[in-house]
């Protein structure tokens, strides 16, 4: 048997010898922005790996410097043959979206040793004078526009590492096509260098600034002046909702409905035919660690659900313009579905939802008609569901009335097919 010998402080990785490497991070302020000992580890190195930016940051470094490119182009090969002492750059903190994880994913833990630095991040809430400890942090580059707004409609204070495709104009523009824009908005832009720049606006007021490349964007919610934060409650009055008056999903249909669905605070759950949004917005507390999607066609009722998601305050819905079932395509796939409206393509959207979710999913449908009472448990018991019909008949007293009469509204048949 040949066993090879290991240089003095080599490790073994993926079958080959790897020194040890050393990732430092690069503060904002150049140079001046380095510790003590991040300095004296490069000025021992022979080796300097980093962007055409950091290694300017250097220009007496007496060793080789080698270009890192936005793929990592490479890289692994050249810290493989690298003689001496190796030390990569990096922005800020290198576990902080950079490269460290790459490098975490390639090579093993013991070969390497991080020295992190300031982040843009720490830097920018410093500038803005904001604690940050309570702030998310997202990376639109991994992300992209509409995963990256998913995350900041869920909090109340978020940071944003844009790139040149996911920009924080195209951020804008998808949460104000959301409807959810309630935020003041902190345009941090070549933060650590002469052309810093810190714009104060709203999420309007970035469609209109034509951002540099290095930058991150600040959003902190912002409530109606004088209005407290809406909190939950199952049965929101219907007269609380925007809506058109017969469009909505009523209090105690929507109190079952919920009731039905056996939600699960991580669940995923598609809003079939939203119409004003009820359901989704009751469902929001319900899944704090869930996503909603709620699907709707018609124009007019799209302007409703954005105006309930910002009244409600909702943190988790994601609004879904195009009809059903094409609309569904590229969601997630569901653990609950609730259908309050089909378009006329019950048995189309039925048979795409089956294909989507999971042994034990559930979906919830609500009928007023015995026509889609019919089909939909037709449907089911071919497909093999477990099927559980409950009627509701609500009558309410009449308002502003001399004597207390009741006003009967029309039963509803809630459907509950579970799929085995």
């Amino acid at each position: 048997m040949i066993v090879g010998i290991r240089p003095s402080g080599w490790t073994a990785v993926k079958g080959l010898f790897m020194k040890k490497v050393y990732v430092i991070g690069a503060g904002v302020e150049g140079q001046e922005g380095f510790s003590g000992r991040a300095l004296d580890i490069i000025s021992q190195a022979d080796t300097l790996f980093g962007s055409e930016r950091l290694l300017e940051l250097f220009p007496d470094f007496a060793g080789e410097k080698v270009v890192i490119n936005s793929k990592n182009t490479g890289l692994l090969e050249r810290l493989a043959t690298a003689r001496g002492r190796s030390v990569v750059l990096a922005t800020g903190d290198p576990l902080f979206f950079s490269i460290g994880r790459y490098l975490l994913r390639n090579l093993s833990q013991e070969s390497l040793e991080f020295v992190p630095n300031v982040s843009s991040v720490q830097y920018a809430f410093a500038k803005i004078k904001e604690p940050w400890d309570d702030a998310v942090f997202i990376s639109a580059h991994g992300r992209g526009v509409k995963g990256a707004v998913d995350r900041i409609v869920a909090n109340d204070k978020a940071a944003v590492l844009t790139d040149e495709v996911n920009t924080p104009a195209a951020i804008a523009r998808e949460m104000i096509d959301r409807g959810r824009d309630g935020y003041a908005v902190y345009l941090c832009e070549n933060l650590g260098t002469s052309q810093e720049r810190i714009t104060t606006t709203d999420v309007k007021g970035l469609l209109e600034i034509k951002a540099a490349p290095l930058n991150v964007v600040i959003l902190i919610k912002e409530y109606e002046a004088g209005g407290d934060e809406y909190i939950p409650a199952l049965g929101i009055p219907d007269e609380e909702f925007a809506t058109l008056k017969k469009l909505i999903t009523k209090e105690e249909i929507r109190v079952v409905t919920l009731a039905k669905l056996n939600l699960r605070h991580d669940m995923t759950l598609w809003d079939v035919g939203a119409g004003s949004g009820s359901i989704s917005v009751e469902a929001d507390h319900l899944l704090p660690n869930g996503r909603i999607f709620a699907i709707e066609r018609n124009a007019e009722y799209v302007a409703f659900i954005k105006e309930n998601l910002n009244r409600f305050n909702v943190r988790h819905v994601t609004l879904v313009e195009g009809d059903a079932p094409a609309a569904l395509e590229d969601l997630p796939d569901p653990d609950r579905v609730f259908i309050g409206g089909s378009g006329g393509n019950l048995w189309e959207i039925l048979q795409a939802v089956d294909g989507r979710l999971g042994a034990e999913g559930r979906i919830v449908l609500n009928a007023t008609t015995l026509d889609t009472l019919t089909a939909a448990t037709e449907f089911f018991d071919n497909a093999g569901y477990q099927v559980e019909v409950t009627t509701i008949n609500v009558a309410r007293t009449r308002p502003f009335t001399d004597y207390k009469m009741f006003e009967a509204y029309n039963p509803v048949y809630i459907i509950v097919a579970v799929k085995v």
